[in-house]
C-alpha cells in the first residue's frame, strides 16, 4: 500500500503498508489466500486514511494470470489456485492437440507459457466447482470488485490472460467458444484511465474514507504500471522489470504478429495509451529468494548485503543455468534444483551460498542481453539503454552484469516503478498530471534517483 503524493511535477511515493503474500496449500492446491490477502488490503487503506485524509483515488494493480470465479449470488466459489500449480500442464496439451500454439498466436499474439489464463480456464471447465461459476475475475479487478461493487476487466492484464484478440484489443469470441466460456462470464474490458467506481458505503465507513472516493482503473498488470513509470527520456530504449519474474522488451506502437516473434517465444501485451509491451518472460529473481528460504529454513540463513559481496567476488566465466527452465517454477529445494541444472550442462555444481548467487545472477544477467537484442533484431527497433527497474535495480551486482553482458549502459532505478506508474496513471485520470504517457514519464524522471551503470 503506497501512498501517492503530486506536487509542483513531482511524486513522492510513501509506503503507508507492507505485507506478505504467498501461495498456501489447501484442497490439495496451491491457492492464493485472497480473502486473507483482502483485509490486510483494507487495513492498508485504513492506515492511509489515518495518514492522508483527503484521498482522491484508489489504483489496485498485481500479477498476471490468476482469477477468482465467482457465483450466481457474486461470491468467491474458493480461493483462486495460484498459476505455480500444476493442474494447467494436461489442459495446455490438450488444448493444443486441437489449437497448436502457432494458430493461437495469430489470435492473441502471446508468448506460450503453461501456466497463462487460457489454459487455467481449460482445466477449470473440467472440474466440479465450475457448474456454479458465472463470472471470472482477474485478481485485481477482484479486489476493486470488493471496493465499488462494479466488475469489469482491465486492459492490459486482460491481454495476459491469452483469451484477447490482439486486433481487436477485446475478448476473442472464437477462443471463448473453443473453452466452452460462455462470453457472459468474461467482464466487459476497460481501458486504463478510467474510473471504476467509487467506494461501497460499508467500506468507506470501515475505512474512514469518503464515499466519493473514486476507484480508478490503472494498468493494473504491474509490469504494464512499471513499464508505464520506467523514467526513459529517449525512445530507444528496453527495460527489464526485475523482480520474482524479469519481463524484458521494448515498447512498440503495434504489436508484432510475425512468425519470427512466435519462434521467439516473445508477446504482445497490452499497454497504456495503445502502446504494446513487445517482450519475454524470463525467470527472475525467485531462484534466489526461494534458494534464501530453503537455507534459512535448514538454519544456515545469510545476509544478502553480504552475499552479494561475496558472489561479487568471485570470477566470471561461471556456469550458467536456463533461467526459463520450468522444474525452476515451483516452490523448494532451490539450490538442490540450481545444482542439477548446472551438473546436467556439464558444469561442476556451485560449492557454497555465494557460488550459487553469482550462478544465478550470471545466468539472469545473460537470459535479459540474449531477450534484449532477439527484441531489437524482430522489432527493428534500435536499442541504446537498458532500465532496470523494481526490486532488482537494487542489486548493484545484477545491474553490472547486466551492462557488461549487453555492452549498454544500465539505468537502474525506480525500485517503485509499479507503485509510481500506478499512480501517474491516476494522476492523469483526475487531473493531478496531464499529457501523453512521454509526458508522465517525465514526470517519472523528475521525481526517482537514479544510476547509471556503464558497460
Amino acid at each position: 500500500m503506497v501512498a501517492g503524493i503530486i506536487d509542483a511535477g513531482k511524486v513522492t511515493l510513501d509506503p503507508v503498508h507492507r505485507f506478505p503474500n504467498g501461495v498456501v496449500e489447501l484442497d490439495g492446491r496451491l491457492r492464493w489466500n485472497i480473502t486473507a490477502l483482502f483485509d490486510h488490503v483494507l487495513d492498508g487503506l485504513a492506515l492511509l486514511a489515518t495518514k492522508y485524509p483527503e484521498v482522491e483515488s484508489i489504483g489496485v494493480d498485481t500479477w498476471a494470470v490468476d482469477y477468482g470465479v465467482l457465483g450466481a449470488g457474486g461470491g468467491l466459489l474458493a480461493e483462486p489456485i495460484s498459476y505455480r500449480d500444476p493442474r494447467h500442464v494436461d489442459a495446455a496439451r490438450d488444448v493444443h492437440a486441437h489449437d497448436p500454439h502457432a494458430a493461437l498466436f495469430d489470435i492473441n499474439g502471446l508468448q506460450f507459457l503453461p501456466f497463462n489464463t487460457l489454459y487455467q480456464l481449460a482445466a477449470a471447465t473440467r472440474e466440479p466447482v465450475w457448474g456454479e461459476a458465472r463470472q471470472v475475475a482477474l485478481i485485481p479487478d477482484l479486489l476493486a470488485y470488493w471496493l465499488t461493487g462494479e466488475l469489469r476487466t482491465e486492459y492490459t492484464n486482460a491481454t495476459t490472460t491469452g483469451l484477447v484478440d490482439v486486433a481487436t484489443r477485446d475478448w476473442s469470441p472464437y477462443l471463448l467458444d473453443r473453452l466452452g466460456i460462455p462470453p457472459a462470464m468474461m467482464p466487459p474490458i476497460e481501458q486504463p484511465g478510467s474510473t471504476r467506481g467509487t467506494l461501497l458505503p460499508h467500506i468507506a465507513r470501515r475505512l474512514g474514507l469518503r464515499q466519493s472516493t473514486a476507484v480508478t482503473t490503472v494498468a493494473s498488470h504491474d509490469t504494464a504500471s512499471a513499464v508505464v513509470g520506467v523514467p526513459a527520456t529517449d525512445p530507444n530504449f528496453a527495460y527489464v522489470a526485475s523482480g520474482t519474474w524479469s519481463l524484458v522488451g521494448v515498447e512498440l506502437a503495434a504489436p508484432l504478429v510475425t512468425h519470427a516473434a512466435r519462434d521467439a517465444n516473445f508477446t504482445n501485451e497490452g499497454g497504456l495509451d495503445g502502446r504494446t509491451r513487445f517482450l519475454r518472460n524470463v525467470g527472475g529473481l525467485w531462484l534466489l529468494q526461494e534458494s534464501m528460504r530453503s537455507w534459512d529454513e535448514r538454519g544456515t540463513s545469510v545476509d544478502l548485503t553480504q552475499l552479494l559481496v561475496d558472489a561479487a567476488g568471485l570470477p566470471g566465466g561461471g556456469p550458467l543455468i536456463d533461467v526459463d527452465d520450468p522444474t525452476l517454477i515451483a516452490p523448494g529445494e532451490m539450490p538442490e534444483r540450481i545444482a542439477t541444472a548446472v551438473a546436467a550442462s556439464g558444469e561442476r555444481p556451485p560449492g557454497d551460498a555465494a557460488a550459487l548467487t553469482r550462478c544465478i545472477l550470471d545466468s539472469l544477467a545473460a537470459a535479459y542481453a540474449r531477450v534484449a537484442r532477439q527484441a531489437t533484431a524482430l522489432a527493428r527497433h534500435r536499442v541504446d539503454v537498458i532500465h532496470i527497474v523494481g526490486g532488482g535495480s537494487q542489486n548493484e551486482l545484477l545491474c553490472r552484469l547486466t551492462a557488461a553482458a549487453t555492452g549498454l549502459p544500465v539505468v537502474a532505478g525506480p525500485v517503485e516503478a509499479t507503485a509510481l506508474g500506478n499512480v501517474l496513471v491516476q494522476a492523469r485520470a483526475i487531473g493531478a498530471a496531464e499529457g501523453s504517457l512521454d509526458d508522465l514519464r517525465a514526470i517519472a524522471v523528475a521525481s526517482t534517483n537514479l544510476t547509471r551503470y556503464e558497460p
